[in-house]
């Protein structure tokens, strides 16, 4: 694997996609990884967490890896950002945070 493709948001994806094969039965493990993959090559590409520090890139990679495995992941975004700005607990930009999911649902066009 080419090694830019380590870390975040990669690395938790895959955890993401491998789970929710677990969890799900009707999943394919190779397909999620496969889609997961994709859509953290999409956003490391499109740059959707571009200007976050490194707490707050770490917040919106967890939350889109929770999102999107869920049954409505556009729906699961959107509702995250708007949370992030009700309750940003201790994110360092709740607004940038919240413009990043967005961004991120806008580039995987959910």
């Amino acid at each position: 694997m080419d090694p830019r493709y380590v870390g975040s948001p990669f690395d938790e994806f895959l955890a993401a996609a491998d789970a929710v094969a677990v969890e799900r039965p009707e999943v394919d493990r190779e397909i999620a990884r496969e889609l997961m993959f994709e859509a953290a090559t999409m956003l490391y590409n499109g740059l959707a967490m571009d200007g976050l520090d490194e707490h707050d890139t770490a917040a919106v990679v967890a939350g889109l890896a929770a999102d999107l495995v869920s049954l409505d992941p556009g729906e699961a975004v959107r509702a995250r950002s708007r949370a992030t700005l009700e309750d940003p607990g201790d994110l360092h930009d709740a607004d940038a945070v919240a413009a990043s999911y967005l961004i991120s649902a806008s580039i995987l066009q959910l």
